[in-house]
């Protein structure tokens, strides 16, 4: 009996994740992401290791990806409105995103989103396993996840910036010869997928801001007519590359 009492949280825990084996999965295969993240942006273990955690961390992204992929449509059918369906998920964006970078040159500015997106759906089942433990186990943990829940907006702003400024990295990394040709416009397609979303309008909104602040700052007369010139042009043709957002 003092056993049972003495085990009780733990056993409360794991009896929770069984409930949802699927929730669970996700829940660790985010934690493996995170720590991936943090030791390629902090290269504790060497440049090297760095490399590797870089690929662990995308690939253990793109398994949380597919299984949330298969918990939104659970019954996959091989048709084209199945995959129209699919691409309308976000979940099925990041699937690409890590496809995209998992075999490229290491790029820290495409880790942040995949370790941020990680780090806040990771919150919630965090704090549900908190709960488990008891109200006031490890409160500093409970502050800092309190502290990410109320800084989410500015996460996902954070997120779409580096999603938008991924696309000239993308294209500089083609010129520099540590990206692949085909890299820039698979690229594109998921910026297109991002920018359509419906359930995450970040990306969207932060493109429209950015095109206002730009247009603001060309407008000052100060600023030279060539390069006013070369900037409107470059909004023209970044609108037209805009899809149609639904």
């Amino acid at each position: 009996m003092a056993d049972s009492t003495r085990n009780g949280p733990q056993g409360g825990i794991l009896q929770y994740m069984m409930g949802n084996k699927l929730e669970a999965a996700m829940w660790l295969s985010r934690i493996f992401t995170i720590y991936c993240s943090i030791l390629f942006i902090f290269p504790f273990m060497g440049l090297y290791e760095a490399a590797s955690f870089y690929q662990r961390a995308l690939l253990a992204n793109a398994l949380t990806s597919a299984l949330r992929l298969h918990q939104r449509l659970p019954h996959f059918q091989l048709s084209r409105a199945f995959l129209n369906q699919a691409l309308l998920e976000d979940s099925c964006h990041y699937l690409l995103f890590s496809l995209i970078f998992v075999n490229s040159y290491p790029v820290t500015m495409s880790i942040f989103p995949v370790f941020l997106f990680s780090l806040l759906h990771a919150t919630a089942y965090t704090k549900k396993i908190l709960d488990i433990l008891g109200s006031g186990s490890l409160a500093f943990l409970r502050n800092m996840l309190d502290k990410i829940s109320a800084n989410q907006q500015n996460i996902l702003k954070f997120i779409a910036c580096n999603e938008i400024f991924l696309m000239p990295a993308t294209v500089f990394m083609l010129l520099s010869g540590q990206g692949s040709l085909l890299q820039p416009f698979i690229y594109y397609r998921f910026l297109a997928l991002r920018y359509s979303s419906h359930r995450n309008p970040y990306c969207r909104t932060l493109f429209s801001e950015l095109k206002l602040l730009l247009e603001h700052l060309i407008m000052k007369p100060v600023c030279p007519g060539f390069l006013r010139n070369m900037c409107l042009n470059c909004i023209s043709f970044v609108s037209r590359l805009a899809p149609t957002a639904n």
